[in-house]
């Protein structure tokens, strides 16, 4: 049937025109859907419910705009979404309409994709897609149908428009989206400003020295491990915020590996190659500088997995080198990933070996930054990529300048046989945390040889590492007789950059470690403020005596190559 145009003055037909066309959108939409899920169902008495649901909200809505029409001058209610909380929605009946309709419409396809009958990873996928399919529609994210960016552009006569294309084009340039003032920051000048050098480099990591802040040191130093998929400086952001700055005032002696950014020249390392010439080189490096036989260790997310699995294959050898091991929002046991979970599967893990690592026909290759940046914005999407769509494009505004989405954006690339080991005996296979499943360095591998004690850290509201994944490694590091398990509030990074001086957020503690983690929840203790002196405290105990802090850095072997924070952290994707 052929729809009549609708008159531009006329906002009730305006109206009407958006909900007939987003109807037909979710009919088309839910088709689609059916269509793909080949061997999965949906009760028709779900499904019989979710369309009276439909039509019950829906006329309802409906009623509610003809009213706020009739009495010109009332605004529409508001939407109660972040995305449709400015003024401009409620002024406008018709946006506002058009909003309640695409929430309405979000709301049945994501309770659709919940009711699916069908194996859990399944379903997982589903929602994932159903949610990114969700997210891109919004009416938010186009000119069109967006008030806000249309007023601001008649305001402006037009300029915001012209700022907005100019602020894209610049992004196809440089290749990402901009989520932050990327001119505002430099490596070394305003973050990554902790002072040090390099005592020591390879052809994968520079090993950092801090100069020290008390004149006093603890016996055992300390190294760091961060994650090799991001640059180290997270841990040393600005002066406020900075754990490694934290850790130093405190009296240790800090080194810190800092990865390099893989090139050409890398495509054929291995995961064995990063565990070697990697946390178990930077050990006796540390050993040699400082003269201590044992030395207190940290991993963070990726790097704890890897400092654990470092730590492991030394054990097989015989040596224990760590009076400690920290561990910061990380998986040794991947039986629960949360979202990352839909992106691996037997199919999925194949493809990448056959195309970046060992198997592929024209030799291994690089898993690109960007896309791993790519990815990691789209588990958050509404928060880091459809906002600054909105924002720089459609209402041409450059975003601030922030630290964390500086270094959020600074990515890393990945040696293709490294991550597909990784993703293979990780993620799909979850073999890490069986004694004996893996040889890793031509050792048997079992965490439960990791004999020191062990402080776990996780995050409650973590999206990459769940927080009862976290817990798991209480169980999993089952050869270590001292271990504690904190609870901090917020994400996977917020969690983590949480200073002591701030007395943000809050953490749980709990001495016991029942084997759920929801039982250590229940009987766990809220404190207000940062979990950094919990730490703190603990990794005091763990450090030794205090001698006298060094006035050199390094030592008659290990000389200074070139002041923190080194060239490698500069390398860019």
């Amino acid at each position: 049937m052929t729809q009549k145009p609708v008159p531009a003055a006329d906002p009730i037909g305006q109206a009407a025109q958006a909900t007939q066309a987003n109807v037909q959108a979710i009919g088309t939409a839910m088709t689609d859907m059916w269509k793909t899920m080949s061997g999965l169902s949906l009760p028709m008495d779900a499904m019989a419910k979710l369309q009276g649901d439909y039509i019950s909200q829906a006329t309802a809505m409906w009623n509610n705009t003809l009213t706020a029409f009739q009495k010109e001058g009332t605004p529409a209610a508001p939407v109660g979404d972040k995305r449709f909380s400015a003024e401009a929605w409620a002024k406008n009946p018709a946006a506002a309409m058009v909003a309640q309709a695409y929430l309405l419409n979000a709301r049945t396809l994501l309770q659709m994709a919940e009711s699916v009958q069908g194996d859990a990873k399944t379903k997982a996928k589903i929602r994932f897609a159903v949610q990114q399919w969700v997210d891109a529609a919004s009416p938010a994210n186009f000119l069109a149908t967006n008030p806000e960016a249309l007023a601001k552009a008649i305001e402006t006569k037009g300029e915001s428009i012209t700022q907005g294309m100019q602020l894209l084009w610049k992004d196809i340039e440089q290749g990402h989206m901009s989520q932050t003032d990327e001119s505002v920051f430099e490596v070394g000048r305003n973050v990554a400003t902790s002072e040090g050098a390099v005592v020591f480099e390879n052809d994968l990591f520079q090993l950092i020295e801090y100069k020290p802040l008390t004149a006093k040191v603890h016996e055992r130093p300390m190294l760091f491990v961060p994650p090799c998929i991001n640059k180290y400086y997270i841990l040393d952001l600005q002066p406020e915020n900075s754990v490694i700055r934290y850790t130093v005032e405190n009296g240790h002696r800090v080194f810190v590996v800092s990865w390099r950014n893989p090139d050409a020249s890398m495509v054929a390392t291995t995961w064995d190659d990063y565990i070697e010439r990697g946390p178990i080189t930077a050990i006796a490096q540390v050993q040699d500088i400082t003269g201590a036989e044992q030395i207190n260790t940290l991993g963070f997310c990726v790097g704890g997995t890897i400092l654990a699995t470092a730590l492991a294959v030394l054990a097989a050898r015989g040596e224990q080198p760590a009076a400690s091991m920290t561990l910061l929002t990380t998986l040794l046991d991947f039986s629960e990933t949360g979202i990352l979970d839909v992106f691996v599967d037997e199919g999925s893990v194949k493809l990448r070996e056959m195309t970046i690592g060992t198997q592929a026909p024209g030799g291994p290759g690089l898993l690109k930054g960007k896309e791993l940046a790519t990815t990691f914005s789209f588990l958050r999407p509404n928060d880091l990529v459809w906002n600054y769509v909105v924002g720089n494009y459609l209402k041409g505004e450059a975003p601030p300048p922030f630290d964390l989405l500086y270094w959020n954006g600074d990515s890393t690339n990945l040696p293709g046989p490294m991550y597909c080991w990784y993703l293979r005996h990780t993620y799909l296979d979850n073999a890490l945390r069986q004694p004996g499943a893996l040889t890793v360095c031509g050792e048997s591998l079992d965490l439960t040889r990791i004999k020191c004690p062990v402080f776990i850290y996780g995050s409650r509201e973590d999206h990459i590492v769940p927080w009862q994944a976290a817990y798991k490694s209480t169980g999993v590091l089952s050869g270590s007789k001292d271990k504690t398990f904190v609870l901090g509030a917020s994400g996977h990074i917020a969690g983590v950059i949480n200073p002591a001086n701030k007395n943000k957020r809050s953490h749980w503690v709990n001495t016991r470690l029942p084997a759920a983690a929801d039982d250590w929840f229940k009987t766990a203790t809220e404190t207000p403020g940062s979990w950094w002196p919990v730490w703190s405290g603990w990794l005091g105990k763990q450090a030794g005596k205090q001698i006298a802090a060094p006035k050199a850095y390094g030592n008659r072997t290990h000389k200074v190559i070139e002041a923190a924070p080194g060239r490698y952290v500069k390398q860019k994707a």
